[in-house]
C-alpha cells in the first residue's frame, strides 16, 4: 500500500494517541470525517495498523528492571531455532526477543522487579529453554530512550 501524505499525517497522529476520536483525527490531518475513516480502516484493513494499546508503565506495575539477554543456542538447525521461539513466547516477562547475527543466537529484552526476580527467571527459565548452550546478561542502570512511533517519511 502507497502511503500519502494524510495517511502518513494520519498514522503520525495514532501513534502520538492511538484513543483520539475520529473528529479530533479529521481536523488534526484536514480531512472530513468520512474521508478520515476510511482511510484509517483502509490502514487497519492492509495491517499497516497492526493493532491499539495502552502502554502500561513498567515501574508503576512493580517491574521497573530491563535486562538485555543475549542466549546461544547449541545447534542453530530450524527444528531447534523453533523449539526456542516457540518456549520463549510462554515466558510473560520476555517483553522482546530477536533473532540476532554475531556472536549470540538471539537477544532478549526482560522485564523484571529486581535482581532476585531476575535469578529466579533465569534459574528458572531461561537456562531450560530448548538449545540453550550459553546465557549472558546485561542490566540496564536507566532508560535513556524508548520509543513507541516509528519514522515515517
Amino acid at each position: 500500500m502507497a502511503l500519502d501524505r494524510f495517511d502518513r499525517a494520519i498514522l503520525r497522529a495514532l501513534q502520538k494517541d492511538g484513543r483520539t476520536t475520529n473528529v479530533q483525527l479529521a481536523a488534526d490531518v484536514s480531512l472530513s470525517e468520512s474521508a478520515c475513516l476510511r482511510r484509517v480502516r483502509a490502514l487497519e484493513e492492509s495491517g499497516l495498523i497492526d493493532r491499539y494499546v495502552a502502554m502500561v508503565n513498567q515501574p508503576k506495575v512493580g517491574l521497573p528492571g530491563n535486562v538485555f539477554v543475549h542466549i546461544g543456542l547449541q545447534r542453530e538447525g530450524d527444528s531447534e531455532l523453533s523449539a526456542f521461539e516457540e518456549a520463549v513466547r510462554g515466558i510473560p516477562e520476555v517483553m522482546e526477543c530477536y533473532l540476532m547475527t554475531g556472536e549470540f543466537d538471539y537477544l532478549l529484552r526482560v522485564a523484571v522487579a529486581d535482581m532476585a526476580d531476575f535469578e529466579r527467571l533465569h534459574k528458572d527459565f531461561l537456562t531450560r529453554l530448548p538449545g540453550v548452550a550459553r546465557v549472558n546478561s546485561s542490566v540496564a542502570i536507566r532508560t535513556v530512550q524508548k520509543k513507541t512511533e516509528l519514522p515515517l517519511r
